[in-house]
């Protein structure tokens, strides 16, 4: 069993990996079993730094933090974290409880617009004539 300090990519990573096993943290230990945010998140809810300083939290919440410099999507965190989507809801919930993080939902764009129809059967039409 080789145990590393390694990331994909050949740089270092701060939890423990074994080449067999893969990660030995399991993801729900660093969010101690919590499955429920404290915060209402969405896979494309943006997260940015606030600067101020989340004291007492894990090398999960700092990495969280440290990639929120500018705004990013929970589901581009979780990608970067390489951890299920609800563990980084728990961390991401965390900074924002504390002040180190603000979250914005994605804003939406009203009504859905009306469908053309006449587009649509001209797009239908020409996909028969190639298929």
């Amino acid at each position: 069993m080789a145990l590393c300090h390694r990331s994909r990519d050949g740089g270092r990573e701060p939890a423990w990996y074994d080449d067999a096993a893969g990660r030995l943290v399991r993801p729900y230990t660093v969010s101690n079993g919590r499955t429920r945010p404290t915060a209402p998140f969405d896979l494309l809810t943006l997260v940015r730094a606030t600067g101020r300083r989340a004291d007492a939290q894990g090398p999960e919440h700092a990495r969280a933090l440290a990639l929120c410099r500018v705004p990013v999507s929970v589901a581009e965190v979780a990608g970067q974290l390489r951890l299920p989507v609800v563990v980084t809801k728990v961390l991401l919930a965390d900074l924002v409880d504390c002040g180190a993080l603000t979250a914005h939902a994605p804003a939406t764009a009203g009504p859905a617009p009306r469908t053309d129809r006449a587009l649509l059967e001209a797009v239908l039409h020409g996909l028969r004539t190639r298929l």
